[in-house]
């Protein structure tokens, strides 16, 4: 006589597979994810640009400030993006909920907003970076905005997320 799996026990099993398998897809397809950041970028970029811009998405580059006499591209490369934020909460989410089944729905609802909010501190970071361009210039502005800014941004933002995530995933 075969036992049976409780329903809910099998769809947490379901869950925690599939948060490990949108963690590979993210490495996986890093370039695919990059893309659709800096995609994201660029729109939020049109909104409140007047120069120009415009999205290469061969190279996962958008180009601001097209009419003015400083244009620049910007990359999105692997160590810029937010997968790798991302990633590593998907994977405590999935340990998570196989440890504690009983709080899946928290840890996904935590797992959201915290992943909304990285993908958000990263566009932060972007904004900052081409607003720091455009007020000192390209060598000053890039310096402060990539170096120092924009790695405060990621590292205060980045926190931030991971706070929220615990404290929504464990929460009573």
């Amino acid at each position: 006589m075969a036992l049976a799996v409780p329903r809910t026990e099998r769809l947490n099993r379901v869950v925690v597979v599939a948060l490990v398998a949108a963690a590979a897809g993210l490495v996986v397809a890093h370039r695919a994810y990059r893309t659709a950041e800096i995609l994201l970028s660029g729109l939020l970029l049109d909104l409140i640009s007047s120069d120009g811009v415009e999205v290469v998405v061969a190279r996962q580059t958008v180009y601001f400030g097209l009419g003015s006499g400083t244009p620049l591209g910007l990359r999105m490369t692997p160590e810029c993006t937010s997968a790798f934020l991302v990633v590593p909460l998907l994977a405590v989410g999935a340990v998570m909920i196989a440890l504690r089944p009983r709080i899946t729905r928290r840890v996904l609802f935590a797992l959201v907003v915290a992943g909304v909010a990285v993908v958000v501190v990263n566009q932060a970071r972007v904004l900052t970076l081409v607003g720091l361009v455009e007020w000192l210039g390209v060598d000053r502005g890039y310096y402060w905005g990539h170096t120092l800014l924009g790695s405060m941004v990621s590292v205060f933002g980045g926190a931030a997320a991971l706070v929220a995530f615990v404290w929504l995933a464990t929460r009573r």
